[in-house]
């Protein structure tokens, strides 16, 4: 007889109902209080019960016989030993206590990178980072690769946080009430808002945007993706050439000053540095005139087009959209001052339906909705190593240790790092040029990833630890910006010897002599019942009554109220600029920045400036005349379980898509349907060809997140599978931010005629006895 049940659960891209049939995990359908639920759901059943689980510990084999400091074989190419947990504990253990007394905590790097899960207790990094922090502590990161540009300009111009800056943005229901115009640089593509991290409840936001349309509020989408914004919006679509949104930018600008329509009194009393800009604009600082044509021959619009848009921002309630992607190209930071700059010559900062909004489209809930309270989370405790790197940094760090670098007005040295820890990411996905990072990844004497899957981190690992999923796990969810908590009761049990981190790092704990402190001597569930408990009493510091533990994870979504529903992001600014000032140094938004200046940074100076793409300044266009779009996916999160049915049902052959203008595929002699190659000097990898007018001619499109497979038989290694980080360069937006500059890629694509290799990397690596010959003294 088949025992089936159904629980509520969630994750990253929204709150689910499982399917369980005799202890297997058959499906997650979406929750029937959302409206829009993301089809994502459909990669865990498939992805948890595939081919790719780590299911048991596991070792590089080369590590295993001779050791860390032998360095003998190739990360990523060698095959591994199962081992049982004692041993692997034991071989951890010992290998970090041979760190920490040679080389110091500094030469750990735990500064793991990624989502992991959505859980307020099993949250990997967090889990790893605490850990550590019993034992001395750990070289970090800081900041993120979605936009690490804005957390570090932003407090520049407009003080404050900018991760506060998102979570008080003028709500969408703000806008269809008093907006005319909204115009977007980089769109607002959906495929991005399924998610939000730590959690959403509903997706809000479609409905949000129609209501706009339906108020009458008109949209412009100025990006090469004619598919970045709702159809239901009828947005009028201005597709530029990709990197030049900072042009179109000064060219409005340009335009508003020169026809009188910026707001003098606005710029007067809140900000400062115009005239500073204004020199610039005009070309009295470099010579270059930013005109509406000088835009145009930038940006491939047309010149007249943006003279006519910027004199109706000037005279319609105006929100200016820019997408969070548009930072992560070559200069990364310049579209960012510039939108505040544009905004503020409209002056309608501050008023109901205008001003500007960077990051709109980041997740579900920008806009919508913010959490009432803070939710308790697993403390890290205190890290007693003050070193860290720009999360980006990565491949500099281990290819240059003890080399500087400049960043935020600080000279810095890279640490010289000799083990790495890497829980709940996959730099492989998310970090450049792959080519370079597994040249990088060579060099500690150790790597140890916490996995679910047997991803491309996994087997560029030596030592390989299986971990739970959050489906086979008990935890509660509370997304970051969202009005919601959700139970995520254990559905099933993890598979053969996979564990949860939690009972990993306890069992670690005890071996390696420690004293307690990680787990204080509590189960998995005394810790939940006490997070529990923490969140209960800031819930009822709000006025807010939460019910107790055992009633609310055996139930359902526990709705609370939005903080802010009527937002207006800087309205008390702009109501006493004196009373409410600004964290910048002036107290005022800052067209100009003294501090910036005085860096000397010439790759970001102390105002909006332009600069062209590196490539295309280095004359990369003859040999690779293609602009590479690399975007979030529509079928996961980021590479999430790749392997799912979901993810793999969008694939072409299996391959990720590629779109192509069909003029750029005609002259090419590519169908749709084909298996291409996409190339440059950096890498080369695999795609299947999608041809539509939806992108503009002269870029292609292919998203994020395809398990990188490399063909070692193939030049550059090539991947197999559509990855477009072998393609990407690795060098930073500038010395200010040191943000991640991938989308300022150039390639070349052909038709692929050749045997097509199969995807590797969605099944488990080799695995060998451990008294096999030793194939390195062969």
């Amino acid at each position: 007889m088949t025992n089936a049940s159904t629980r509520v659960t969630a994750s990253h891209w929204g709150a689910g109902v499982a399917v369980v049939r005799d202890d297997k995990l058959v499906e997650i359908e979406g929750h029937p209080t959302d409206v829009s639920p993301s089809p994502i759901n459909r990669n865990i059943a498939s992805s948890l019960n595939g081919r790719a689980r780590v299911l048991r510990p596991a070792v590089r084999e080369s590590w295993l016989k001779h050791g860390p400091q032998a360095r003998k074989g190739e990360r990523g190419r060698e095959p591994f030993v199962e081992v049982e947990w004692d041993e692997v504990l034991e071989l951890v253990a010992r290998e970090h206590r041979r760190i920490v007394e040679t080389h110091g905590n500094e030469a750990i790097y735990a500064g793991s990178y990624g989502w992991a899960s959505a859980g307020r207790f099993h949250h990997a990094q967090g889990q790893l980072k605490r850990f550590l922090n019993q034992f001395g502590g750990f070289v970090r990161s800081e900041g993120n690769y979605s936009y690490n540009a804005a957390l570090t300009l932003m407090p520049y111009i407009v003080g404050g946080n900018y991760r506060d800056h998102i979570s008080q943005a003028t709500r969408w229901s703000v806008v269809a009430e008093h907006s005319e115009l909204v115009v977007m640089f980089g769109g607002m593509p959906l495929r991005n808002t399924q998610v939000s991290d730590g959690g959403v409840a509903r997706h809000r936001l479609p409905g949000r945007l129609a209501a706009c349309a339906e108020a009458g509020v008109k949209f412009v989408n100025i990006s090469p993706l004619r598919s970045d914004v709702m159809s239901v919006l009828d947005a009028e679509w201005l597709p530029p050439r990709p990197g030049t949104d900072t042009a179109i930018m000064m060219g409005l600008a340009h335009t508003i000053i020169a026809e009188g329509l910026h707001d003098r009194a606005f710029l007067d009393r809140y900000t400062v540095g115009f005239d500073r800009i204004r020199a610039y604009l005009f070309g009295e600082s470099d010579g270059v005139v930013k005109t509406a044509d000088w835009a145009a021959a930038k940006s491939g619009l047309d010149a007249e087009r943006i003279r006519r848009l910027a004199r109706e921002m000037a005279t319609h309630r105006t929100l200016i959209c820019t997408a969070a992607g548009l930072q992560r190209a070559d200069y990364g930071e310049q579209p960012l001052w510039m939108t505040v700059t544009l905004a503020a010559l409209l002056g309608q900062i501050g008023l109901p339906g205008g001003g500007y909004g960077i990051g709109y489209g980041v997740n579900a809930n920008v806009g919508v909705a913010d959490r009432p309270f803070r939710w308790a989370a697993f403390p890290q405790d205190r890290n007693d190593v003050e070193n860290y790197i720009p999360v980006a940094m990565i491949s500099d760090m281990l290819l240059n240790p003890g080399g500087r670098y400049d960043y935020n007005g600080e000279a810095r040295r890279f640490p010289d790092i000799r083990m790495v820890w890497w829980a709940g990411g996959n730099p492989f996905h998310h970090h450049q040029d792959l080519n370079r990072l597994r040249a990088a990844f060579q060099k500690p004497e150790t790597i140890i990833v916490n996995e679910i899957n047997w991803t491309a981190t996994a087997r560029h690992a030596d030592i390989v630890l299986p971990c739970a999923a959050p489906q086979e796990r008990t935890d509660f969810c509370g997304g970051h910006s969202d009005n919601a908590l959700i139970p995520m009761p254990q559905l099933v049990p993890p598979p053969a010897q996979a564990m949860c981190e939690f009972d990993i790092f306890a069992r670690l704990e005890k071996r390696m002599g420690g004293r307690g402190t990680f787990s204080t001597n509590k189960s998995v569930d005394e810790w939940l019942r006490q997070l529990w408990s923490e969140t209960m009493e800031f819930a009822a510091e709000a006025g807010t009554t939460l019910p107790d533990w055992d009633t609310f994870i055996a139930g359902d979504i526990v709705d609370l109220p939005d903080p802010s529903p009527n937002q207006v992001f800087l309205s008390e600014f702009r109501a006493d600029p004196e009373r409410n000032r600004l964290s910048t140094p002036s107290g005022r938004l800052e067209l100009y920045s003294e501090k910036i200046a005085s860096f000397g940074y010439d790759d970001c100076p102390g105002h909006a400036t332009w600069f062209e793409q590196r490539d295309l300044a280095d004359g990369q266009a003859k040999r690779y005349p293609l602009s590479l779009v690399s975007g979030q996916p529509e079928t996961r999160l980021h590479s999430q379980l790749d392997n799912g049915d979901f993810s793999k049902s969008k694939k072409i052959r299996g391959r990720e898509p590629v779109l192509i203008h069909p003029d750029d595929a005609r002259e090419r002699g590519i169908n749709d349907g084909d298996i291409v190659e996409l190339f440059n000097e950096r890498g080369r990898c695999l795609a299947g060809a999608k041809v539509t007018d939806d992108i503009v001619r002269g870029a292609v499109f292919l998203w994020t997140g395809a398990w990188y497979d490399p063909d070692f038989d193939a030049e550059r290694n090539r991947d197999r599978h559509g990855n477009p980080n072998v393609l990407t360069h690795d060098r930073r937006t500038s010395r200010l931010t040191q943000g991640p500059a991938a989308h300022s890629t150039l390639v070349e694509i052909r038709r692929f005629d050749g045997d097509l290799p199969p995807i590797t990397v969605h099944s488990v690596p080799q695995f060998v006895s451990r008294d096999r010959r030793d194939p390195s003294n062969s």
